[in-house]
């Protein structure tokens, strides 16, 4: 029992160093969990994932540890493990985060420990979002019904466009042809339905314009969404050659800093509230509101400015309250409009109270001026 304790202290000791103290694979703060196969620390989440991949997995604080598992686990840890298994990620490769869906994760970490895609060793043939073109058949939603029928895609980073096709016989044409300039990809398993769900948004004349797509196989979703990322990057290091990966990278693809229903009133505040599905696009500054969560376009769309140019959100109660069932409000205010919304729970207000202000408060780019 003595040594039992012993080496469990001495793990312990391990996930207080920097390196070890979050989560190899996601950076989950406090890991408890250990692949003891690779000798890295994990968190709970991560350590499933690692354990249907028939890697051995321990609790750092419930599991037995001998002294030859602790040898091995001071020997390697996090840091060097990601100097062999991440050795060679390119830049726009997405690395999950914390928050990120399932099959972002898994696909990480099945893509650095199974398939060994980040080693630097060449690649033959070479992997699929490297080359700078891809095709391939996805499920895509319906612009005016829920149904999902397979489709062609097509994307080229050389002309820097993603095609879809309505039809598998590519003669008639493409049904969109998609600059790569204003795309940008995120996935919405839970708004789509479906673990592997995707939203590509792009910008359709005055208009933006939703896809709703998802393929049955994980690996081949997320190197659709790779490979829309380094045509992303491509565009980006050619439209601004002099900027940093640091710079670039985060304007690579975002996903949206909040979504929900809210309900809306018209103008003069006099007229009946509706159910609206609202998304806020933090980078682009603008609040979107749709009739439901899976339209492909908008109904309307709030810019969303700086205290300075006029703009400010505050909590409010409607003076008319014609079809309102919710009861908890939040007013954006710009220079030319009073924007009164209801939010059905007061978490749900102060959470969009959070993210308006977080827009607010950071400054306009030239572009938006």
């Amino acid at each position: 029992m003595a040594n039992h304790e012993r080496n469990t202290n001495i793990v312990l000791e391990l996930i207080k160093l920097p390196d070890n103290s979050r989560c190899a694979d996601c950076g989950a703060p406090d890991p408890e969990w250990t692949s003891y196969t690779l000798g890295v620390f994990v968190c709970l989440n991560c350590s499933g994932i690692h354990r249907s991949l028939s890697s051995r997995v321990k609790s750092i604080k419930l599991d037995y540890w001998d002294d030859k598992m602790v040898e091995f686990m001071k020997s390697n840890g996090n840091a060097k493990n990601r100097a062999l298994y991440e050795k060679a990620v390119p830049p726009y490769y997405y690395r999950p985060k914390e928050s990120d869906c399932v099959v972002l994760k898994e696909q990480w970490i099945r893509a650095k420990y199974e398939r060994m895609e980040f080693t630097g060793e060449t690649k033959y043939p070479p992997l699929s979002y490297t080359t700078g073109f891809y095709e391939g058949m996805l499920w895509k939603k319906g612009k005016e019904n829920t149904q999902f029928l397979k489709r062609k895609f097509v994307l080229s980073e050389r002309e820097f466009t993603l095609t879809y096709y309505n039809k598998e016989n590519e003669s008639k044409g493409p049904k969109a042809l998609i600059s790569i300039k204003d795309i940008n990809a995120t996935f919405q398993p839970e708004k789509i339905g479906h673990p592997n769900g995707l939203q590509i948004t792009y910008e359709d004349d005055d208009h933006t314009r939703n896809l709703y797509v998802y393929h049955e196989n994980p690996q081949e979703i997320v190197t659709w969404y790779n490979a829309i990322r380094a045509a992303r990057y491509a565009y980006l290091r050619t439209a601004y050659p002099t900027g940093r990966d640091a710079e670039l990278i985060p304007k690579i693809t975002r996903n949206y800093l909040k979504e929900g229903y809210m309900e809306k009133t018209g103008p003069l505040q006099k007229e009946p509230f509706k159910k609206r599905w609202f998304v806020l696009d933090s980078q682009n500054r603008k609040l979107f509101y749709f009739k439901g969560q899976l339209d492909a376009e908008e109904l309307g769309v709030v810019f969303i400015g700086t205290e300075k140019k006029g703009y400010s959100v505050k909590e409010c109660v409607p003076k008319h309250a014609q079809g309102n069932k919710w009861k908890w409000g939040v007013m954006v205010e710009t220079p030319t409009r009073q924007f009164v919304f209801m939010c059905e729970q007061d978490r749900e207000q102060k959470e969009w109270l959070e993210a308006l202000k977080l827009v607010l408060s950071r400054p306009m780019c030239p572009l938006h001026h």
